[in-house]
């Protein structure tokens, strides 16, 4: 058996077995063998088809580890509709308060008890229904609900 057959048969059990494992770091190893299957097929050396080998799958493993896979957006915990289903509920408001810092603020009943609310930028302070957008202790963030 030759060495690049050798290369591609590991390459392949290595597939596999990602495809059990479901990382994609073995995949890269893989795609290092391949290139490892390269090298022997040019004649090079045992040493250096290992070397070849081996960077490559260094290469595609640092390349994948900063691709878009691992930098998924997550909204902060505060803004996460999946950790405070409040988020996206609405409230209503009779009337609103304009703090020295320029802040409207209110009071609101909302699920059984009383919380402060206050206005975000993009709002205006006008009674109705508004929309939180997110939750900051005991204090609802809300926005104009949109028409």
């Amino acid at each position: 058996m030759t060495g690049w057959t050798v290369w591609l048969i590991v390459a392949g059990i290595l597939i596999a077995a990602e495809i059990f494992t479901g990382t994609f770091y073995l995949l890269m190893i893989a795609i290092g063998c391949g290139a490892g299957a390269l090298a022997a097929m040019t004649g090079l050396s045992f040493y250096a088809q290992c070397v070849v080998a081996g960077v490559t799958g260094g290469i595609v493993t640092v390349i994948l580890r900063h691709s878009r896979i691992f930098r998924k957006h997550r909204p902060e915990a505060q803004r996460n509709p999946s950790v405070h289903l409040d988020i996206g509920q609405s409230v209503e408001i009779q009337q609103w308060d304009r703090a020295s810092d320029g802040v409207c603020r209110s009071r609101v009943q909302y699920r059984g008890a009383l919380w402060d609310v206050e206005l975000l930028s993009s709002g205006t302070p006008t009674a109705g229904t508004f929309v939180i957008r997110e939750i900051r202790g005991a204090t609802l963030l809300v926005e104009n609900r949109p028409t």
